[in-house]
């Protein structure tokens, strides 16, 4: 029986992608974002199919702080097919030799920085999509994967259930809040720029918000607060009215869509990924005090005003599931539960490290 705590779940992603991984067979894949939490999961599975399938393929990341991810992943870090090239993402030396597939998934370790100083925000995101798809382009690369946002859509009318990829809207550049999804909007157009004048088959996934294994429980993702306070035995914090409705998709299903995006999907015809189940964050804080901590108190900080909508954040997914064969394979209450699982074990294995 193998000693990695997500056998299960890599299983399962390589059950719903095995006839995909011929197209990596004895390729050299280069990877930007790939210590984050979506990288991880790229890397995860990624090794898992590389060692199931012996496909012989390498994977280079790029990375600021190898040393961070030896802590944080030391089994992923000290892999033979697994690499690492230290640089910056808009000045990185470009590695040699010829690489298949590139995938530029950013987006989560420039969050902070966004909201620290906006205008180096912008700069790094345009001038490193620019930087990577040069890359991908002088390197023979074949296929690039561009993970999105939903943030392109702007603000959700509260009269659309679920945003579809073909609508029209967009962030309102007047407001701070627009400038993150203002800069993916950029990352998209200078990808769609460079598949018609140098050929390279781009994919973009639009994506949502989800939960799972390594998924930061002290960031700005209110599910992964709420599994931080329940594994403390509560009490679950509400910042706002709880009236907001989200959906998550489950990390392994995540990165099903992904490879998936990246192998089979269309080029330049962007896929939304993640649940089209909503869920309000009320609803979501008693979910998790249910799987996690039913002793626990959920604490709402606001009352709902009366005669609002409540805001939305939803995918609609059908292009993904009609053109693709992609669905969400594993419940929310059963991603709660497999996700405070792994940080528990985490915890643990750190603890005994000391």
């Amino acid at each position: 029986m193998s000693s990695n705590p997500l056998a299960a779940d890599l299983d399962h992603i390589l059950s719903h992608t095995s006839g995909l991984w011929e197209d990596l067979r004895g390729q050299r894949i280069f990877i930007t974002g790939g210590t984050g939490f979506m990288g991880c999961w790229l890397l995860e599975s990624f090794a898992w199919a590389n060692e199931q399938l012996h496909l012989g393929a390498e994977a280079l990341v790029l990375t600021r702080n190898y040393e961070d991810f030896d802590q944080k992943a030391r089994h992923l870090a000290h892999r033979p097919d697994i690499r690492f090239h230290i640089g910056d993402v808009r000045r990185f030396a470009f590695p040699a030799g010829s690489f298949s597939h590139v995938i530029h998934a950013t987006n989560e370790s420039l969050r902070d920085l966004n909201s620290r100083n906006p205008k180096r925000f912008v700069d790094t995101v345009v001038t490193g999509t620019r930087r990577v798809l040069n890359f991908a382009a002088q390197c023979g690369a074949k296929q690039f994967l561009l993970t999105s946002s939903g943030a392109v859509y702007g603000r959700q009318p509260a009269a659309i259930t679920h945003l579809a990829e073909d609508y029209n809207g967009g962030p309102d550049v007047s407001q701070k809040e627009s400038v993150y999804g203002e800069c993916i909007r950029m990352k998209e157009l200078l990808c769609a720029i460079y598949a018609r004048q140098h050929g390279l088959e781009v994919k973009v996934a639009r994506c949502f918000a989800f939960v799972g294994p390594y998924l930061p429980l002290d960031a700005h993702f209110a599910i992964g607060n709420f599994i931080r306070d329940a594994m403390a035995g509560g009490p679950i914090k509400v910042n706002g009215d709880g009236t907001s409705y989200r959906s998550y998709l489950y990390a392994a299903d995540l990165a099903i869509w992904l490879w998936t995006i990246l192998l089979r999907g269309a080029s330049n015809r962007p896929y939304n990924v993640g649940s089209r189940q909503p869920v309000s964050i009320a609803q979501l804080a008693e979910a998790v005090r249910r799987t996690v901590a039913p002793q626990a108190e959920i604490q709402i900080a606001q009352k709902p005003v009366p005669g609002q909508p409540a805001a939305r954040y939803v995918p609609e997914t059908a292009r993904a599931e009609q053109e693709l064969g992609l669905r969400e394979w594993v419940s929310l209450e059963e991603a709660i539960r497999r996700t405070a699982q792994w940080h528990w074990k985490t915890r643990e294995e750190h603890g005994s490290r000391k």
